[in-house]
């Protein structure tokens, strides 16, 4: 049986400040079929600098142009005195909770929270020594490649292998907010698969659900999605984030697509078995006596298959038949010498 994809729903900086609106989405993701809720572990501190050079500034056609890196952070993070808050809530309603980490710091105290996966940001998987920091708490690693080559990839995987985690699931990515789908390059998932021995899965940024759907056919293990309360509370991350509804529509056509592949197996359904009563076999198409010849005027490949296969037509033509019978009768060798 084909294993259920691990669907996450990624609150990142949609709680807009508020812990109740932080508290709500998780209730909200859970009613839409999410298996887990994402958030993640950062202060402006400790992923930037307070520091208004050009260097610092967000540009190249982003949804944050203009804004300094600080202070974005600043809008988004997520207060760590909300953390404790929010774990036991979702473990309350039996939902997964986990985060990404951005430094040491954050992977120290979400120890303390007993946070069971750790993911690893985009543009953090250069940041070898925090993928291996990760890797050594040996609880199960997720890596999103929306700014990686295939050297980074395979450094990063190596890391968390070299240290004896072997857990890992790496993500298709496309790190533009939002992304455009002719960027989304969901082949690649399978050369993932072939080329790292790792399981794979989607961090998507897509608006819709279309990508989400698709990527089960290219086998995606796990898809992240980022969510939203509803429209009206929004975020700084709201134009490519899913609400409750949408959300759950998405889980629903995953979870069709995921039972229209199935699985690979020639074997036939029930159903199929059923239906096989309605393909072609041999009958009597017309009154014969005995002593007949089989010829094409008096016997015919036909639906229903209760009959003789068809594969011996040319075998039994010229043969007689060895008693009278009627038209419509199916043909079987006992009929025929």
């Amino acid at each position: 049986m084909r294993k259920k994809c691990f669907i996450i729903a990624e609150l990142s900086a949609n709680h807009n400040g508020d812990i109740e609106i932080a508290k709500e989405s998780i209730m909200a993701a859970k009613n839409a079929g999410a298996d887990a809720i994402k958030i993640q572990t950062y202060t402006a501190d400790t992923i930037t600098l307070d520091c208004k050079s050009d260097d610092f500034q967000v540009k190249g056609g982003t949804i944050w142009d203009g804004k300094y890196l600080y202070n974005l952070y600043q809008e988004g993070s997520l207060p760590w005195e909300w953390h404790k808050e929010l774990f036991d809530l979702a473990k309350d309603l039996d939902l997964v909770c986990f985060s990404s980490p951005f430094d040491f710091s954050a992977v120290d105290f979400l120890e303390t929270l007993n946070c069971p996966i750790y993911k690893i940001a985009s543009f953090e998987i250069t940041d070898i020594p925090l993928i291996e920091y990760v890797a050594r708490k040996q609880k199960p690693v997720i890596i999103s490649t929306g700014v990686a080559t295939y050297d980074d990839i395979k450094l990063a995987i190596e890391t968390c292998k070299n240290v004896g985690n072997n857990d890992i699931t790496i993500l298709k990515c496309t790190s533009s907010y939002p992304a455009p789908i002719d960027e989304v390059n969901l082949a690649l998932m399978k050369k993932f698969a072939h080329d790292f021995d790792v399981k794979i899965g989607l961090s998507d940024h897509t608006i819709g659900n279309l990508v989400p759907i698709l990527s089960i056919a290219y086998g995606a293990t796990m898809i992240e999605k980022h969510f939203k309360l509803n429209d009206q509370v929004g975020g700084p991350d709201a134009s490519f984030s899913l609400n409750q509804e949408e959300f759950k529509k998405m889980v629903n056509d995953i979870r069709k697509a995921e039972k229209a592949i199935g699985e690979i197996d020639y074997c036939l359904t029930e159903k199929q078995k059923k239906g096989k009563d309605y393909s072609r076999s041999l009958y009597i198409v017309k009154n014969v006596k005995k002593g007949d010849v089989l010829s094409s005027e008096n016997i015919r490949s036909i639906r229903p298959g209760f009959g003789m296969h068809p594969k011996h037509y040319k075998k039994v033509l010229g043969k007689h038949f060895v008693n009278d019978y009627e038209k419509g009768t199916r043909l079987s060798f006992k009929h025929i010498n």
